[in-house]
C-alpha cells in the first residue's frame, strides 16, 4: 500500500510537471513574442516586463510570477487563513523557474508566429489552458487569481468565477495604458476565452463517464464478467419484456469513457446478441469515481 501511494504521488507530480511546462512554453514561446496580455498573474507580470523595457531588460516574467503569487499567499494567509497545499506551492516554484529558464534559452519568437497575433492567442491560450487543466486533473493549484477571489469572497458574496472574469478583464484592460493599442486589449480577451474553454474541456474530459444499461438472457454472466474482469460495480434492475411479457434484468454499469471499448468488448464475447444502450454522463460521484464535496 505505501508503495502504490509512492508512486500515485510521484505520478500526480509528473503529470502536473508536464502540465506546468506546457502552460510556461505557451507564454514564453508564444503568447510573448506576439505582444499579448492575458489574464491572471502572468498576465500581470507582462505588463510589469513591458513597462520596464521588454526585451531591453524587463523584469523576467518568472520572477514577476513567484514575487507576486509569494505576495498573495502571504495575503491570503493573513486575512483568510487559508492553507495552501503542496501542490500548489510545487506549481508556482516550478513555473517561475520553468519561464526563468527558458525565458533565457528559449530563442524569441521560436513557433514563428510573433506577427500573427490570432493564431498565437488561439494556439497559445489552448496549450497554456490544456497545461493548467493538466494540472487541475491532478489536484494541483497555481494560486495568482485564485487567492484573490478567496480573499474577496470571505467579505463579499461573490461567485469566483465572476471575481476571476473581472480580475483578467481589468488586468488585460490594462494593457492599453502599454500599447496604446485597443487590438491588443480585444486579442488579450480572446485568449483568456479559448484558455478557460480548454481548461473546461481538459477537466471534463478527465472525469467524463459513460451509464451503459445491457438487457440479455445472460445478465448473470456479464455481470460477473464486469465485475471480476473490469473491477467494476453492477447494478441489476428488474425489468419486463413488453411483447412476451417474460421478466427479465437490465445490468447497469457506470465506468470511465476511454473504458467502453473494453467493456464493450467482453459483452459481446459474452453475448454478441445483446442489446445495449450507451449515454454520456457528467458528475458520477462515490467509489472509483469523484468524491462527493460538502
Amino acid at each position: 500500500m505505501l508503495r502504490s501511494g509512492v508512486l500515485k504521488t510521484v505520478k500526480e507530480y509528473a503529470l502536473i510537471s508536464v502540465g506546468l511546462i506546457l502552460y510556461s512554453f505557451a507564454w514564453i514561446g508564444i503568447l510573448m513574442p506576439a505582444d499579448v496580455v492575458g489574464g491572471g498573474i502572468n498576465g500581470v507580470g507582462l505588463l510589469i516586463y513591458y513597462a520596464t523595457g521588454g526585451e531591453d531588460g524587463g523584469i523576467p516574467l518568472g520572477l514577476s510570477y513567484l514575487v507576486l503569487n509569494g505576495f498573495l499567499i502571504a495575503l491570503g494567509s493573513a486575512l483568510i487563513g487559508v492553507r495552501f497545499g503542496a501542490k500548489t506551492f510545487y506549481a508556482i516554484i516550478f513555473i517561475s523557474a520553468a519561464m526563468s529558464v527558458m525565458q533565457g534559452v528559449v530563442p524569441n519568437n521560436i513557433m514563428g508566429l510573433g506577427e500573427d497575433k490570432l493564431l498565437s492567442v488561439l494556439l497559445g491560450g489552448a496549450l497554456a489552458g490544456g497545461g493548467i487543466g493538466i494540472c487541475f486533473t491532478q489536484g494541483g493549484s497555481t494560486g495568482g487569481t485564485d487567492i484573490i477571489a478567496m480573499i474577496i469572497n470571505k467579505y463579499k458574496t461573490i461567485s469566483y468565477g465572476r471575481i476571476i472574469m473581472l480580475c483578467d478583464l481589468l488586468i488585460i484592460g490594462c494593457s492599453i495604458f502599454i500599447f496604446k493599442d485597443i487590438a491588443t486589449v480585444i486579442y488579450g480577451g480572446v485568449m483568456v476565452a479559448v484558455n478557460g474553454y480548454t481548461i473546461d474541456a481538459v477537466v471534463a474530459g478527465n472525469r467524463q463517464s459513460a451509464q451503459i444499461m445491457v438487457i440479455s438472457s445472460r445478465y448473470r454472466e456479464i455481470a460477473e464478467a464486469i465485475s471480476t474482469e473490469m473491477s467494476r460495480g453492477v447494478t441489476l434492475i428488474d425489468g419486463e419484456k413488453w411483447f412476451t411479457k417474460e421478466p427479465t434484468k437490465v445490468v447497469m454499469v457506470v465506468c470511465r469513457r476511454y473504458e467502453t471499448g473494453v467493456l464493450f468488448k467482453l459483452i459481446k464475447r459474452v453475448d454478441p446478441e445483446a442489446f445495449i444502450t450507451y449515454a454520456n454522463v457528467m458528475g458520477v460521484y462515490g467509489r472509483g469515481f469523484e468524491p462527493l464535496k460538502k
